[in-house]
């Protein structure tokens, strides 16, 4: 399993791909392989940085990261929905994406409908997640 990692040397930037070999390592730079004895256990790959486990909560509102136009709208206001339930489906860039509900709860909000063309980033729909659940 080999990584790739941008290194600077001297000030200049470098990609390098890293394989493990052995009890060493397999380098290429620019199209010429290099091999690089670490001293120490070499078993391992390079740590990569953890990355919080934080439980987020997360949001009821339905919205979409690009412009595009509403072709349906699966909803109505005061439906029950499951997270990952079809809410709408949205075309933008030639494509038609079925736009799921992040969590489960009641539909409180519509602000698009069917036809209509939408911006980017404005709440399409708003979803109340259970009194009694903390998403």
């Amino acid at each position: 399993m080999s990584e790739t990692h941008k290194v600077t040397i001297n000030g200049e930037v470098f990609e390098v791909k890293l394989e493990p070999d052995g009890n060493s390592w397999k380098a290429t730079v620019e199209g010429e392989t290099f091999n690089v004895e670490v001293e120490g256990d070499t078993s391992q790959t390079i740590a990569k940085p953890k990355r919080s486990r934080k439980k987020r909560k997360k949001s009821g509102t339905v919205s979409s990261s690009i412009p595009g136009k509403v072709i349906t709208v699966e909803v109505e206001v005061g439906q029950e929905v499951a997270e990952g339930d079809v809410v709408l489906i949205l075309e933008a860039m030639k494509m038609q994406n079925e736009v799921a509900a992040p969590i489960s709860g009641k539909i409180t909000e519509i602000n698009c409908k069917s036809g209509e063309n939408i911006e980017a980033n404005l709440p399409l729909v708003v979803i109340e997640p259970p009194a009694d659940t903390e998403n």
